[in-house]
């Protein structure tokens, strides 16, 4: 945001300077990313932005808000800037080594429910878990199962049990520093994972935000974007219950050969689901019952 802070400026102006200050950085969402900012550092609702536009904003929040605006106009993300997002019901705690939750992994979490949501004491693992987002929005759903969240990352479960002390699921949800289900003792109803799936010489193309912000680790497929998929399908097929079900995120147009390495795994019941945009999400298989 050009131009030093000054007083006397009531929220509505400073939305649509904001905004104004985003529209010229190229911000493909200048007026929400704007209307977020001050909500944030003014501790207003949208309602209050509605109801009480000529609401006046302090030189201290007018600074802090000019500091975030210059920090969204160089293409950091929101989430990283004020140091959380929002997934489902809950807001996470995010930092270098968590990666951004997204509203396609919704569908992740939504079809997991729909498949065990009703089995009660249930087990469940997921892989790669990064802020513990997905783990933690399934035992919410489902209050008498538990979980175990693995991430390659140390800082990435430390950051992921911290969550959890947050919204008081600490007895139930432990997360361990290993590579997918490396000596994680099965076995579970449930595996789920939202792998990193993009052709290591996709990375460059992806937006800013992405590219430079998401930790590489998160995006890093391999040269054809199913490393991580060749790793962690025959470990998950091993330690599922009979009758479990397995329920990975993957990019588009990578459902056909995840559903092979699946079926190679011995697994069945093979389906692929799309988000609301029409793009492939989540592929989900199931390990037959004995």
């Amino acid at each position: 945001m050009t131009g030093p802070a000054t007083s006397g400026m009531d929220v509505g102006r400073l939305v649509r300077q904001v905004t104004a200050s985003l529209n010229e950085s190229g911000i493909d969402t200048a007026g929400l990313d704007a209307r977020l900012i001050v909500m944030r550092v003014c501790g207003l609702t949208r309602e209050d932005l509605l109801r009480d536009p000529g609401r006046a904003v302090g030189v201290d929040a007018l600074a802090e808000i000019a500091r975030m605006t210059d920090r969204r106009a160089k293409r950091e993300p929101l989430a990283r800037i004020f140091g959380e997002w929002r997934f489902r019901d809950f807001t996470f705690a995010l930092d270098a080594d968590t990666l951004v939750p997204r509203p396609e992994t919704e569908l992740l979490v939504e079809t997991a429910l729909q498949l065990v949501g009703e089995r009660g004491a249930c087990r469940i693992a997921d892989l790669g878990t990064g802020s513990g987002c997905i783990l933690l929005s399934l035992l919410a759903a489902m209050p008498e199962a538990q979980g175990v969240g693995t991430d390659i990352s140390e800082a990435a479960t430390i950051r992921a049990q911290a969550n959890a002390r947050l919204l008081n699921m600490t007895g139930r949800a432990q997360f361990a520093a290993t590579s997918w289900l490396d000596g994680i003792i099965g076995p579970f109803d449930l595996i789920a994972s939202n792998p990193p799936y993009i052709r290591t010489g996709d990375i460059a193309d992806l937006e800013p935000e992405v590219r430079d912000h998401d930790p590489q680790r998160a995006l890093d497929g391999g040269e054809d974007g199913y490393e991580a998929y060749r790793q962690l399908i025959p470990q998950a097929a091993a330690k599922l219950k009979p009758g479990g079900w397995l329920v990975l995120e993957t990019g588009t147009g990578q459902h056909a050969e995840v559903a092979d390495l699946l079926r190679a795994a011995g697994l069945t019941g093979i389906e692929g689901r799309n988000d609301m945009a029409g793009h492939e999400r989540v592929s989900l298989a199931r390990r037959e019952l004995t």
